[in-house]
């Protein structure tokens, strides 16, 4: 990594670690705020918490091609402002209709935000250094989001309006911050990986279909997000209090623990995973998981003492955590390692709607089933934990060497005597 590429990265870093922090701040709120301050009831706060989603899936399409044509700083820098006044507006509204428009803005704006700095992050790493910068993306962001909400379940107050105006008014400067951070950055050209095939031309949605890896990459995310995801604040929360008598105290504590976990054990994990198969690694996480679902089994269908069934829940959020250091300095590289020469943008674009597609899905089908039907619940999401792993052995197939393996571009380039600046050799 060159000084220019090192130092763009670390304020891309900074740039992560404020957006997170600002999100922090509202998102564990705004259902409170919608249905209880504002009086707009719980009908108006779903459709908000909708409107987030959809915000996404409409914006999403666009912005890979965007990206690809004017590059992901200014697509960056637009998504923050226009995020910012979402985050304020979003404060100020006392209206069904301005509460909706307000979150429109917002959500589009923060959908946009992440396929433009996982780019950057791509056009500011090499092949060798990739995972560890996407790691340290994960890293922050999960720090950035707990401390945020912290200090926001500090400030709010919720027979105050003022109070969560407040919090709003911070997630906006947090954006604004962001884009005087983000206007420093000078974006070098990054050398890519030898194996990834030259686009024919410009975006295109239909040459990404054509490349089979990257299709069966899609289908595994989704499957990753509808799994894992979809479900903490869904179905396994449901799960949890309906199946295995949690307190929502305890339902906090288990959210922590996996906060924790990815803090405590990004870095540790990365050294592991640094020098493995990604594929193999995926199919790892796909086995965590199932025992993770497992041990959810037992926490509500073991019938053992309640702070039995306690710490089992515990556990399994600290499980899915464990499964999310792995992926981190996993998924998003792979990503940016299939995508052609100049297509980061569209590819980064296209896996975060796969996401927000699982993302939308999962609770919906999640929430139902693990209300009600608890046995049928863990035994559904513990064999999509295994198609995890199947799906990921199945991947492994389609991709290259240097793919699968981007330390053996370096290798290859040591052993002919060369000096290690570029897989391109």
């Amino acid at each position: 990594m060159t000084r220019a590429m090192g130092a763009a990265m670390r304020r891309i870093h900074v740039g992560n670690a404020l957006s997170a922090f600002g999100l922090g701040f509202t998102v564990p709120y705004l259902y409170v705020y919608v249905a209880q301050v504002r009086g707009l009831g719980a009908m108006t706060a779903g459709l908000v918490l909708a409107v987030f989603a959809v915000a996404a899936l409409v914006v999403l399409p666009f912005a890979g091609r965007a990206i690809v044509r004017r590059g992901p700083l200014p697509v960056l820098l637009a998504a923050l402002v226009t995020a910012a006044v979402g985050a304020l507006s979003l404060g100020l509204a006392s209206s069904a209709a301005a509460v909706l428009v307000s979150a429109s803005l917002l959500g589009a704006g923060q959908a946009v935000m992440q396929p433009a700095l996982a780019t950057m992050i791509v056009d500011c790493s090499s092949a060798e250094t990739r995972s560890r910068a996407f790691a340290m993306q994960f890293f922050l962001q999960n720090l950035g989001l707990g401390v945020g909400g912290l200090i926001g379940g500090h400030l709010v107050d919720t027979t105050s309006a003022a109070s969560f105006t407040l919090l709003f008014a911070i997630e906006a400067a947090m954006f604004l911050l962001l884009v005087v951070v983000m206007t420093t950055v000078r974006m070098p050209h990054a050398p890519r990986i030898g194996d990834a095939p030259v686009a024919a031309g410009r975006g295109s949605w239909q040459q990404l279909l054509g490349n089979r890896a990257m299709v069966q990459l899609c289908v595994l995310g989704f499957v990753l997000f509808f799994a894992c995801y979809g479900q903490f604040e869904s179905g396994l929360s449901a799960y949890g209090v309906e199946a295995a008598g949690i307190s929502t105290s305890a339902l906090g504590t288990a959210l922590a623990a996996n906060t924790l976990m990815i803090v405590v054990a990004q870095f540790a994990v990365l050294r592991f995973v640094e020098r493995r198969r990604r594929s193999r690694v995926i199919a790892v996480v796909g086995l965590i998981w199932a025992v993770a679902w497992a041990v959810a089994g037992y926490a509500g269908l073991g019938h053992g003492s309640q702070e039995m069934a306690t710490a089992a829940f515990v556990s399994t959020y600290a499980l899915f955590g464990l499964g999310e250091a792995m992926l981190s300095p996993t998924i998003a590289p792979l990503v940016a390692d299939l995508a052609p020469e100049g297509m980061a943008g569209q590819y980064n674009s296209a896996f975060a709607l796969v996401k927000q597609l699982a993302l939308a899905v999962g609770p919906a089908v999640g929430g139902p089933l693990g209300a009600s039907l608890h046995a049928p619940y863990i035994v559904a999401f513990l064999v999509f934990s295994l198609g995890i792993t199947v799906l990921a052995v199945r991947l492994g197939r389609q991709l290259t060497d240097v793919q699968d393996q981007p330390w053996v571009a370096k290798s290859r380039v040591v052993a002919r005597g060369g000096a290690p600046v570029s897989a391109d050799v």
